[in-house]
């Protein structure tokens, strides 16, 4: 389950990755636009700010999100699904998925469908985080690995369940897209002002998701407790803050014959 309030504790850190990358879709009168994992909907409202024309639309698969997204003053759609199953109309002409393909295994058939099914000349624009390899990401599995909790957290946590940026844009060139593809390390100044650690206080939001539905309340309570204590080495407090990395990983491509006109 999904916890609008918990994600959106550090809502102006996570909303920056998608206007960087929402600057380089180029699309000046799409007829419809789509935010795939759109979550609270905060961000999807902006959308129909940029494009007041355009017929916008956000989908999620946690009821909880849904939830909070409709009580939105904006006009955008939002409804529960799963983005494994969704397919483009024939007027979708700009398709976006922030921060969410990770959490999608056989993700890179997705893209391959998609820009399949976008009419030509339209836009699909996604960034997934990078940081696996991070300590965060690292103590994160070391703690897992432990005797203790090895076998009930089996399998939920991957390595590296996202490409390359190179990866992604030689997949989608192969499908016929001209494609942009970068990353951005941003580092996050977290005010170290809670009782937890604000590494510790990020993670809930997303990565911890899986772990904390698999444990039982007191369990879930010593698994924090012990991960707190490697992140708090691992991202020092200084000047009452933390100073915290994270990389991202960008790809904006157009699909089709008039990749070089604007819809």
């Amino acid at each position: 389950m999904w916890d609008p309030r918990t994600y959106l504790r550090y809502g102006d850190e996570r909303s920056r990755p998608f206007h960087d990358l929402l600057a380089r879709v180029g699309a000046g009168r799409p007829r419809a636009v789509v935010d795939l994992g759109c979550g609270p909907g905060t961000l999807t409202a902006t959308l129909a700010d940029r494009w007041p024309d355009s017929r916008i639309t956000g989908l999620d698969s946690s009821p909880e999100m849904i939830d909070r997204a409709g009580a939105l003053d904006a006009p955008v759609t939002f409804t529960v699904g799963d983005v494994r199953d969704w397919r483009p109309g024939p007027e979708v002409d700009v398709l976006v998925a922030n921060a969410v393909l990770q959490w999608v295994p056989g993700h890179r058939e997705l893209l391959t469908r998609w820009v399949a099914d976008l009419p030509p000349g339209g836009w699909l624009a996604f960034q997934v985080p990078g940081n696996f390899a991070a300590p965060s990401h690292r103590a994160l599995r070391e703690v897992a690995g432990r005797d203790r909790w090895r076998d009930r957290l089996a399998g939920l946590l991957r390595e590296a369940p996202v490409d390359e940026p190179v990866d992604y844009a030689t997949l989608l060139t192969g499908a016929g897209c001209a494609v942009d593809a970068w990353e951005t390390t941003y580092v996050h100044l977290l005010p170290a002002d809670g009782a937890d650690h604000p590494v510790l206080a990020w993670m809930e939001g997303t990565a911890l998701r899986p772990v904390r539905a698999a444990l039982a309340a007191a369990d879930w309570a010593d698994f924090r407790a012990e991960l707190g204590v490697r992140l708090a080495e691992a991202y020092p407090v200084r000047q009452g803050q933390v100073y915290f990395p994270f990389r991202r990983i960008f790809v904006v491509a157009r699909t089709g014959a008039r990749a070089e006109e604007n819809p």
